[in-house]
């Protein structure tokens, strides 16, 4: 929708109504956007073709911030109906969404390392599958997938995935994921990589994992 400069826009902060955490806010022209993804100088390519697929391909209202040492993606929204929603929506804590990333990014690296670039590839649009099917916020085109996979999950903003998203995506990560091992030892490796976690992190997510439904097959 928009491609702009720092001076063309003003940014601040809006509160989180449920949480204690700002979200950063853009203004252009009286409408208000919201941080979606950031990009460093390098990877110029990555956010443009982020921004793209969001407005060409998905109707989005965006805009691509272009500033001397980032680039960031940002999507409309309206704060009176944002908080509203917020407030409605049964929240999941981040810390089970930054959990699911960290899994499906260790899933990925065990099938390139173990299977090479193709399945590697193979299972990229595996993930734009599902993420189309359930619609999934950030996993419903190969540039999001892309960005998922190697966005860092300790300082990227996270996905707005909710209760619903993550039961689906564990059981479909499940299934695909025996498609590619064929067993279920699978699920000891990449739940391995959640030490990268603190204790009480870890330990928060795997006892939620047991309350959802498709949480079983993960044991």
């Amino acid at each position: 929708m928009f491609i702009l400069k720092r001076q063309d826009v003003e940014i601040g902060n809006f509160k989180h109504p449920s949480k204690e955490q700002k979200i950063p806010i853009l203004s252009y022209q009286g409408q208000t956007f919201r941080l979606l993804s950031v990009f460093n100088a390098a990877q110029e390519d990555d956010a443009r073709s982020l921004w793209r697929d969001l407005t060409d391909n998905q109707g989005k209202a965006c805009v691509l911030l272009e500033e001397p040492e980032r680039f960031s993606v940002w999507g409309k929204i309206h704060l009176e109906k944002a908080s509203a929603e917020t407030v409605a929506v049964p929240g999941v804590s981040n810390v089970f969404v930054k959990a699911a990333v960290i899994i499906i990014q260790a899933m990925y690296e065990d099938i390139a390392d173990l299977m090479g670039d193709k399945q590697a590839k193979r299972f990229e649009g595996d993930l734009v599958a599902i993420g189309t099917q359930i619609r999934l916020p950030d996993m419903t085109s190969g540039a999001l997938v892309t960005h998922l996979l190697e966005a860092d999950p300790f300082s990227a903003p996270l996905p707005a995935w909710q209760t619903n998203h993550l039961n689906t995506l564990f059981k479909e990560l499940h299934r695909i994921g025996k498609s590619y091992f064929g067993h279920s030892n699978f699920t000891e490796r990449a739940l391995e990589a959640l030490d990268e976690l603190s204790s009480t992190e870890r330990d928060a997510f795997l006892t939620w994992l047991k309350q959802l439904s498709s949480g079983q097959l993960w044991q």
